[in-house]
């Protein structure tokens, strides 16, 4: 289990810890999946055109504010390299954004509802990636969002991985092409 963030009192350094704390985790969770043989893409955040390219896009509309799970966030439109699947800091570049709205949080400041896309059972972050990011290193479980809802032709689960968009995808083109109930 991870540590809890600690509170100093000073919300600037207590967030440049929990970056640190993050980022050391991500490092820690790497190396163990690789000694326990684990393929690499079950830690990758799911980019949200391969996985719609692989589910079939139909639509989407506006389905509007709701309070979502954390750990149904797994994928992102745009940020692929620099958050894991947990929405852990994969590098430094992040920091001092991720440092910033970490205090704002730790300080009781309102930030704005994330922008999320849901498939199935999953979401993908338009926007919001740090704040999402913060919210589990933080020990939240749910955050606010502004949620679209998109049709695929075929469903998603929480368990999806980077490895299974080929065999949706071909299940997707099974269901074009032959019409069943």
């Amino acid at each position: 289990m991870a540590p809890e963030p600690r509170s100093t009192g000073m919300p600037s350094v207590d967030a440049q810890h929990d970056f640190l704390r993050v980022r050391r985790q991500a490092t820690i969770s790497k190396v163990a999946a690789r000694l326990r043989g684990e393929p690499d893409d079950v830690r990758v955040i799911l980019p949200y055109q391969e996985v719609i390219d692989a589910l079939g896009f139909v639509s989407e509309r506006p389905a509007g504010p709701a309070v979502v799970p954390l750990d149904a966030i797994v994928g992102t439109v745009d940020r692929e390299r620099e958050f894991d699947r947990r929405f852990r800091p994969t590098s430094g570049r992040v920091r001092s954004r991720w440092e910033h709205i970490a205090a704002a949080m730790r300080r009781g400041e309102s930030l704005p509802p994330v922008d999320l896309l849901r498939i199935g059972e999953i979401y993908f972050v338009r926007d919001g990636h740090h704040r999402v990011s913060v919210a589990r290193a933080l020990g939240h479980t749910d955050i606010d969002a502004y949620v679209t809802d998109v049709i695929t032709r075929v469903g998603a689960t929480r368990t999806i991985t980077f490895a299974d968009l080929p065999t949706k995808s071909y299940e997707r083109e099974f269901f074009e092409r032959v019409p069943l109930p």
